[in-house]
């Protein structure tokens, strides 16, 4: 038996190896497809929720480095800090070793406190951002909560629903004077493809009725992309894109509240490491997105490894995204 287990864990192992050797060989092209344009991004201001881990932080470390002014929305200033000050501290060292072609020197990074669990917090940010910055070109709705124990917002929102929709829908909202007087400018929301098993239950947006952590999550990913093609439909003429994208599966510490037993973890984390793309990768999306000449104009798509896919039908239901656009304009107090 002990020589069986053996035999399957190197059988794994190999399988693991030889799957993750082919996917590192095929990256190079991939990044390269979904590099930044140095020229496209240099003095830009790029706001990224969510920018301290994961994604978010590979996303601002790539526009920093095309010399874009990012700044990091994050709900723990701390944490931010401590990742905008590990990524300064890269960049230096990459700007040691010499300036790599076509870059004309790195950006600038500023941390600001927002939280999307309170449209108190959402509120104040749009305040000081409208107050201090005088354009914005970018904003890329990147933060998210995925499959978490049921719990609600600052304000009485199912905790997924109220941060990947409700929040992203009111920071957009209040921040779209800014967005339109810098134009050309964009918009960039991170979905997922799990989008493809969620419904909109206009009868129980807030799950009271009944709460299922998969299905929510799903639900609010439909959400983002509903919102996405609404939003472009009401931008249109005004030279303010907006785009929607899935990362893929990737290593990120989105998943902290699904639990994995003590036994199985070593296999998962294997499979992980094999299978998964590191937030590098699962941020060129959202990267080519934002700065690449490419989709300049380009609005209302949805994307997947720097290239535009197609969607179900409950995604282009134009009905039931103006429905959720007024809806959430309630919700969030746009409206009364």
């Amino acid at each position: 038996m002990a020589v069986a287990t053996a035999a399957a864990v190197l059988a794994a192992l190999g399988g693991a190896l030889w799957l993750a050797a082919r996917r590192f060989a095929g990256s190079g092209v991939q990044r390269q497809r979904g590099g930044g344009d140095p020229g496209l991004m240099h003095g830009k201001t790029v706001l990224i929720t969510g920018a301290n881990s994961g994604l978010g932080r590979a996303t601002a470390a790539e526009l920093v480095r095309l010399g874009a002014r990012v700044i990091m929305g994050c709900r723990d200033r701390a944490r931010a800090e401590e990742a905008a000050g590990q990524l300064r501290r890269e960049l230096r060292q990459a700007a040691e070793c010499g300036p790599e072609p076509g870059v004309g020197g790195a950006g600038e990074l500023i941390v600001r406190e927002l939280d999307l669990a309170s449209l108190r917090s959402v509120r104040a940010f749009c305040q000081e951002m409208l107050q201090e910055e005088p354009r914005l070109d970018v904003l890329i709705n990147n933060a998210g909560i995925f499959q978490c124990p049921y719990m609600k917002t600052e304000d009485g929102f199912e905790m997924q629903f109220g941060v990947n929709h409700l929040g992203h829908f009111l920071l957009t909202n209040l921040l779209l004077g800014l967005l339109k007087s810098s134009a050309p400018s964009r918009i960039v929301v991170v979905s997922s493809k799990l989008y493809k098993y969620g419904d909109i239950n206009f009868d129980d947006l807030n799950s009271e009725q009944s709460y299922n952590k998969s299905f929510c999550y799903s639900r609010s990913k439909l959400a983002n992309i509903l919102f996405t093609r609404e939003l472009a439909r009401r931008l249109e003429g005004t030279n303010v894109t907006v785009n929607v994208l899935h990362p893929g599966i990737v290593r990120t510490n989105l998943g902290r509240h699904i639990h994995i037993p003590l036994l199985v973890r070593p296999l998962f984390n294997l499979v992980s490491w094999a299978f998964f793309k590191t937030p590098v990768e699962g941020a060129q999306t959202s990267i080519y997105l934002a700065s690449s000449p490419e989709v300049e104009g380009v609005s209302g798509r949805y994307f997947g490894d720097c290239k535009e896919e197609e969607l179900l039908p409950k995604a282009l239901d134009e009905s039931v995204a103006r429905k959720l656009w007024d809806i959430s304009e309630v919700m969030v107090g746009l409206l009364k």
